[in-house]
């Protein structure tokens, strides 16, 4: 087992870094830009060192500065988290030729997957069925044209290292994936340095449902079930949940045991998740993999009782999972808000600055993660996430009254948070029947017709 870790990340995850570490009694080392020096896991940890000014290129994102942490301070693993440099190849070689274990998947294997069109080529000849589109990066617009008539409009251009959102068109018609593909291309390039794209067919109102992955040095890997993660806007998850309301007993297990085997085939090791989009009629389509933990993990360690950070140090230790494949069960409901420093009548507009009181509610089956206390002042260099509310039920009834409660009773003062529009969204009767989709957020908040109003 590692005697030090540093962490190479801020904010909540962080923290549950620093709460694993502990419990596993292994000490931390916590880094930090001028703009995080009085955040909470600079308190917590054992050690902290101060790794550049705000902006990301300068201090979360530059791996020379996090090396040097590392080795100044005795570190013999770099925990990356999520986000920053998680899923960074460069990085995960970096840390292993000096001579620290990077607490992930190797470096190939983030390489593999972070090229999404590579990851389709991958999975699709694992077996996993993949969304109609190109094979690889798309030369040019003449065989973009040429494959959108093949398959169909809408269409959806993607970045092939992208993340977030970001490098992504939706084109309906021809004018609009001329005119798509260069904003794509562009925006690729500025976000990731890469501006390759690739293109699918578009599914118009999927579900977003993912499958938790772990696997070991010996051979072994499990899936821990699903996350239902429709809820989004612009792509970026809003509510999840575990299980998926849309998901049978008997699906769950067919299409785990699918993703289980195809990233076995791999030799995947560590914790990754397989992100599926679902048409209505059942029928699902491998979109990427993520090789790093997930914001969402904390609904599968709920309904699972296995916590999936002291699950990823110890399997970059060298040990072995936990748990096989038939001793994992799940019980019970969780529901997983974002709570973000955004004000969603102004279209989600970051709301930056001082949070002068902090009140988070307590009760069964609540859980908070968050970095956030009363005088913390919410950085506008970074994402706008304050923390994570949890809700556990003995079945989704439960688990969503316990989150609507909640929800009333969180109290924060000084900026602006999504807790109405988390409010507004669980309290739906699309939200409470389970009929999600990725435009539910875009249907919630659309203007009411003049003739119903």
């Amino acid at each position: 087992m590692f005697r030090k870790v540093l962490i190479a990340n801020r904010g909540e995850i962080a923290l549950r870094v620093i709460r694993a570490c502990r419990e596993l009694e292994i000490s931390t080392v916590a880094v930090f830009s001028e703009a995080d020096r009085d955040s909470l896991h600079v308190r917590l940890a054992d050690e902290s060192v101060c790794i550049g000014p705000p902006p990301p290129a300068q201090s979360y994102n530059h791996i020379a500065r996090l090396i040097s942490a590392a080795e100044v301070t005795g570190a013999d693993a770099i925990h990356p988290g999520y986000g920053f440099l998680s899923e960074n190849a460069h990085f995960a070689e970096v840390c292993a030729s000096c001579g620290f274990t990077f607490i992930g998947p190797d470096a190939q294997m983030i390489r593999t997957m972070g090229d999404k069109a590579e990851a389709r080529r991958t999975m699709s000849a694992a077996g996993l069925p993949v969304v109609p589109g190109s094979d690889g990066v798309l030369p040019g617009v003449d065989e973009a044209l040429a494959l959108a008539k093949t398959i169909g409009y809408p269409v959806i251009i993607k970045a092939v290292a992208g993340g977030g959102g970001r490098g992504m068109r939706v084109a309906w018609d021809e004018k609009q994936l001329r005119a798509g593909l260069g904003i794509a291309k562009a925006e690729a390039g500025a976000a990731f340095g890469n501006d390759g794209v690739y293109l699918e067919k578009f599914i118009s109102k999927p579900r977003h449902i993912e499958f938790q992955l772990f696997g070991d040095a010996h051979g072994n890997l499990i899936h821990l079930g699903e996350r239902e993660c429709s809820v989004q806007r612009n792509h970026q998850k809003l509510i999840e949940e575990a299980p998926s309301p849309f998901l049978s007993a008997e699906k769950r297990s067919s299409i785990g045991e699918l993703a289980a085997r195809a990233a076995r085939s791999m030799g995947y090791r560590n914790a990754g998740t397989m992100e599926f989009l679902f048409d209505q009629d059942g029928s699902y389509y491998f979109m990427e993999m993520n090789t790093r933990i997930q914001v969402e993990h904390p609904v599968t360690e709920e309904v699972t009782g296995l916590d999936l950070v002291k699950e990823q140090i110890r399997v970059a230790a060298g040990e072995k999972l936990s748990r096989t494949q038939e001793e994992i069960e799940w019980r019970g409901h969780a529901i997983e808000c974002r709570i973000n420093a955004e004000d969603h009548e102004h279209n989600f507009r970051p709301s930056p600055g001082k949070v002068t009181y902090w009140y988070k509610p307590g009760g069964p089956g609540l859980r908070v993660d968050s970095h956030v206390y009363a005088g913390y002042t919410v950085p506008r260099f970074y994402d706008s996430m304050m923390g994570k509310l949890i809700a556990y039920g003995k079945d989704r009834p439960e688990a969503l009254r316990r989150m609507e409660i909640a929800l009333e009773e969180m109290i924060v003062e000084g900026v602006k948070t999504t807790i109405p529009f988390h409010l507004l969204a669980v309290r739906h009767p699309r939200f409470r029947q389970g009929d999600l989709d990725t435009g539910f957020v875009a249907a919630l908040l659309a203007p009411e017709p003049a003739a119903a109003r």
